[in-house]
This record gives C-alpha cells, structure tokens and sequence, in this order.
C-alpha cells in the first residue's frame, strides 16, 4: 500500500491491521505493538516521521546504522541506475561496484586487505570464523588444531547460532541453546565500571587481560584460531576500554599465533570519532567484520575484511581446493555496492568522521551535566557511540530496574526522542544508549540532553524507591 503525504487515521489503521495479522516483529513483543504502533513512512537527517504526522528525533539511527542520516534520494538514483545496467549476477564472477567498494575499504585500511562480502553483520562475524578455522587449517603445525574463538562475556557479535555462541550475553541466547562444543571460549570482559575483578583502572594492571591469557594457556595455544574482539562493546552499555587494552591483545595473538578478528558492524564508519574504531588504538586486524554504517543502511551489504597475509593461504591450484569455502548469494550485489561506495564519499566529502568526533564531544559535554543527578552512575563513550548507566546508588552502583530504563525509554518516545538500552540481561541492562547519525546538530543533541533531564528528574524518585 502506498501511502500519501496527507495523514488519513482510517489508512493507519488499515495499515496497522495488515501488519498485525501478517508480520512477526523482532525482538518486540506483538501484543505491546497492540497497544502502541509506529508506521514510520519518512525521514529526514535525524528525524524520523509517523504516518499520523508525529516526528522523532531518532538518536540510535534506526539499529546503530544510519550514519549518513535519513533522506538521501541521490543513493535511490544510483541503486536504480545500478539496476538497470546490472541488478544481480553472483560474485563468483566481478562486478564494477564491488570492485570499486573493496578498493574503498582497503583504502581505509591503510592498503594490504582483500574483501568477501555477505549481507549483514552477523554473516560478517560468522565468515570470519570460517576464514579463521580455515586459515589455521592451511597453515597449522602437524598435530595442531586451531579451531577455537576466543571471545568476551557479554559481548554481542550477532544472530546466527554460530554469533550467539560466540556472544557472551546469556539472555541473548538462552533460548537457542545448546549452541555446540567447546569452540567459543569467554573470558572477562573490559568493563571498568563493573570490573569482574573487583579492581580499578589503571592500578588493575589490565588484570582482563592476564585473564585472557591465562585462558589461551589453559585451553591449550595451538587450539586457539582467533581472538573476536569489539574495540568498544555496544550491545552491553558501550563499554569503552583502557587504551593500553586491544594493543594487549593484539600483543597475546602475535605471541600465540591467533588471528587478531575486530568486529567493527557498530563501531565502524565515523561511528566513534574515526573510520574504524580499532584506529584510536593503533591495531591491524587479522579480519575485520563490517556492516552497517557501510552503506548507512540505505541497502543490505556487509563485508569481511582480511589481511593480504590471511587471503594469500587461499591461494593455489584449483586441484588443492584452498579456495574460501563459503559462498553468499547475494554477496557483492551490483546495486547494494553501489551504493555504499556513494555513502562512504559522501562521509568523506562532508567530514562525517570528523563531525563525529566533534559533535560526539559535544554530546558527553552534555550528558556529564547529568551526572548531578542521583540516579546516573556514568557516562561513557567515543565519538557519537554514548551510554548513561542508570543506579539506584551511586556508591554501591546497584543497577536500577528493567522497568525503570524502560520507563525512562517511554518517556523520552513520548517527548518525541528515540533513545536505546544495553542488552545484557539481567547484569547489565541499566545503560541508556545513543548512536544517532552522524549529522546531528548541535541543537538537536541539547533536545535529547533536555529530555534526559526532565526524565531523570520526573522519574528519578521511582528508581530510588
């Protein structure tokens, strides 16, 4: 159904009934979207439109991806024009979009990368752990077998099965298991705010670190393929590490032999101030999982980046069958690469990396003014990936309610504010969190501080009672 500019209530309600009576909805629960609805059917930069006319400042970008903002017609003209050349062929032969793109991102990689493409990020994550274990197998030592992830509690890497195990968020996953063996292993994860140890930065010493190491030990280095690593964990409450950490591991892959995998789907394109978030830290990863900001969303298309070294242990005669095992039907789509080589010029023509870093300063300005509030416990982030975790007492930093964040999500929706909240479980699901484009302005960024405000001061009183 099409529908027009001028809002009719009985078309919204048609329309709400169709979806209703045909649609399973992630993760939301159909009998909240009973009661409560949005048809979203336009946009503009940072803002977001109801069909009923009612318009919200969206500050998660959609699902952390709108990078480029809403609105962007000149991307449906190229996928158009895409398509009318060349909608699809599969990427067992080349294409002048994809070609164009993975030059892209090499590029932003500093040179010495090749690209596999797939569709989201959480085929990104998991053809990374296929190129590992692949890798490994290749070049493995006689009696060595490499086929282990070492991963984070708590960390979010995506939906298939294969990305829930390899995720450390109970809650997350529970339902869906058993997810398998023994080939993704947790360690502690860097939260300094809630450090599992008990101590404090920087006199900690890294202690997360000497907990990974000790796992690879334990577990045997030479079952140990990679190491998956989300420089700042999103899905937790942005959890954003002592800078000496990734250098530390990236230090224990080269020690071990493990391959360095940075999950980049959140962090990536301008999200945290720069390209990539691993370049506040001065790492190169092994593999590199990208998605989202990629092409902003406007088009399905994610990628998995690999070093020069890792992509050369794919090479040989075709009688060897050292090629990649793992095939996308969709993967380099002529249209979908299009545009996302026009996204990436159009963060670089309008300095969206550096406007990220400007504006994402700006925004925690802000939010540190809330910290006079007795229910914020602490504000962190880089670049414009921000959290405010909410406690009941600052001192011993008890987490407040999920109903209490949820109160807190409703009344800023309510005042026309879209706002997000870690995912953690019952551990760590008290952090309010904001991606929003990287075009936000400053007046915009000082309404969402407002809302804030007037909500930790209307609803402060239910989360200390």
């Amino acid at each position: 159904m099409s529908l027009t500019n001028a809002p009719d209530p009985e078309i919204r309600k048609a329309v709400v009934k169709q979806d209703l009576e045909n649609v399973l909805h992630p993760i939301v629960q159909h009998t909240a979207l009973e009661k409560n609805q949005m048809v979203v059917t336009g946009a503009q930069g940072s803002t977001v439109r109801d069909y009923d006319g009612t318009e919200y400042l969206d500050a998660m970008a959609g699902l952390w991806c709108v990078n480029i903002g809403y609105g962007r017609t000149e991307l449906a003209d190229i996928a158009a024009e895409q398509m009318q050349q060349i909608a699809y062929y599969p990427h067992t032969a080349m294409n002048f979009p994809a070609a164009r793109l993975a030059e892209q991102l090499n590029n932003l990689m500093g040179g010495g990368y090749h690209t596999y493409f797939v569709n989201s990020g959480s085929e990104a994550n998991e053809a990374g752990f296929k190129i590992a274990r692949q890798y490994q197998r290749h070049e493995q030592k006689p009696g060595a077998f490499r086929y282990k992830t070492i991963s984070r509690y708590y960390s979010y890497h995506g939906t298939t099965l294969a990305t829930l195990a390899a995720g450390g968020m109970g809650d997350r996953k529970g339902k869906f298991e058993p997810l398998g063996g023994n080939e993704f292993v947790h360690v502690a994860a860097p939260t300094c705010y809630r450090c599992p140890f008990g101590l404090e930065y920087p006199t900690c010493e890294l202690a997360c670190v000497t907990n990974m190491e000790s796992t690879i030990q334990g577990e045997g280095p030479d079952s140990i393929a990679e190491i998956l690593i989300e420089p700042i964990m999103s899905g937790v409450g942005i959890a954003v590490p002592p800078d000496e950490y990734l250098p530390a591991v990236a230090k224990l892959c080269e020690k071990y032999g493990a391959l360095l995998h940075i999950d980049e789907v959140i962090n990536g394109f301008g999200r945290t101030g720069k390209m990539f978030a691993h370049q506040h830290y001065g790492v190169k990863p092994d593999i590199m999982a990208v998605a989202k900001g990629i092409v902003s969303a406007y088009l399905p298309i994610a990628a998995t980046v690999v070093k020069n070294e890792v992509f050369q242990s794919f090479l040989g005669e075709e009688a060897e069958m050292r090629q990649v095992m793992q095939v996308n039907t969709y993967g380099g789509h002529p249209a979908a690469a299009a545009v996302a080589v026009r996204n990436i010029e159009i963060m670089q023509e309008e300095k969206l990396i550096e406007r990220s870093a400007e504006m994402g300063k700006y925004f925690m300005d802000g939010l540190k003014t809330l910290l006079k509030h007795p229910n914020v416990g602490d504000v962190r982030g880089k670049g414009l990936l921000l959290g405010l975790e909410l406690v009941k007492d600052k001192k011993t930093k008890q987490q407040v309610t999920s109903a209490n964040v949820g109160a807190m999500v409703a009344f800023a929706r309510k005042n026309g504010v879209i706002i997000g909240r870690s995912g953690g479980g019952s551990q760590y699901s008290n952090t309010l969190t904001f991606s929003p484009p990287l075009v936000i302005t400053r007046s915009e960024i000082d309404r969402i501080i407002d809302v804030l405000d007037r909500g930790l001061t209307e609803l402060g009183p239910q989360m200390q009672a």
